[in-house]
């Protein structure tokens, strides 16, 4: 892959309130929201943990509002593959109808992502480590061992969750890809959380954007719901011609899309 492997960061700030959003999915107008909520909660560092584009209108419109908040990135699958100039997003879908609409969605984005872009996206890390009041955190898209793999709550054992903490040398794990959130304190001491999206709603009837945040000196999310003009956003995908199954996912909080790679308990808290 063209990313370098990992990053590690050090400083006092690190142990301030630390914010924390995946999958901003070309919704600029949640992303937005969800930074300067993260800015009024007294955020001292904001990390996205990737997938900047996909879904949502306007890709280049996420740029500038990660240079402007200082967020901090970690390459997600579809920020690799845009980079490398991939003809699909390696979002490990497995079913046909998951696979056609994240092409349309890929499509869409890799036509509108410039070559400065692509370059920006082929410089991130895949994986972030600090220190943080003695425990190591580990930031990441999908999981631990693989950009694109997906950590649902009901599938991951706390077995598995555990070792994947330990081969990856990490108290803490931070992670996306899901779009779902949801966190987990381990019976040996280690935590996950998955940070949710931003991008599009967590299938769950609810309209907002998620993230985390972490308080000064605390390990334990608080996993953080915004509201934004979700409207004014489905308008705008409409003007673009994205399928119209996506913007009644933006309007009204259930996911129509990319339902078949769901476990059955979080496919049955869902609409469809």
């Amino acid at each position: 892959m063209i990313a370098a492997a990992e990053l590690t960061l050090n400083g006092p700030d690190l142990e301030g309130a630390l914010a924390f959003l995946g999958g901003p999915y070309s919704n600029h107008l949640a992303l937005r929201a969800v930074l300067e909520d993260a800015r009024r909660r007294g955020a001292q560092r904001i990390f996205c943990l990737g997938d900047l584009g996909g879904f949502g209108p306007h890709p280049g419109k996420v740029f500038p509002l990660l240079e402007e908040f200082e967020v901090i990135t970690v390459a997600g699958n579809y920020d690799l593959a845009l980079a490398a100039r991939m003809a699909e997003c390696g979002c490990g879908y497995t079913h046909p109808s998951d696979n056609r609409f994240a092409q349309l969605s890929y499509d869409y984005t890799n036509r509108r992502t410039t070559d400065a872009e692509r370059e920006w996206l082929g410089k991130l890390p895949t994986a972030i480590r600090f220190r943080r009041e003695g425990r190591l955190y580990l930031l990441c898209h999908g999981s631990p061992r693989r950009t694109n793999e997906f950590l649902w709550e009901s599938a991951s054992s706390d077995a598995f969750l555990s070792r994947l903490a330990r081969d990856a040398g990490a108290d803490q794990v931070l992670c996306t890809h899901t779009g779902i959130h949801w966190q987990r304190t381990l019976p040996d001491g280690s935590r996950f959380v998955n940070v949710g999206a931003v991008g599009r709603p967590a299938n769950d009837g609810r309209t907002a954007a998620w993230y985390a945040l972490l308080p000064a000196g605390g390990h334990v999310a608080e996993l953080v719901a915004v509201s934004y003009d979700h409207d004014a956003l489905a308008r705008e995908m409409e003007e673009e011609g994205l399928p119209a199954e996506f913007t009644e996912t933006i309007r009204t909080g259930w996911w129509t899309t990319c339902l078949e790679i769901l476990p059955a308990k979080e496919r049955s808290r869902g609409k469809f």
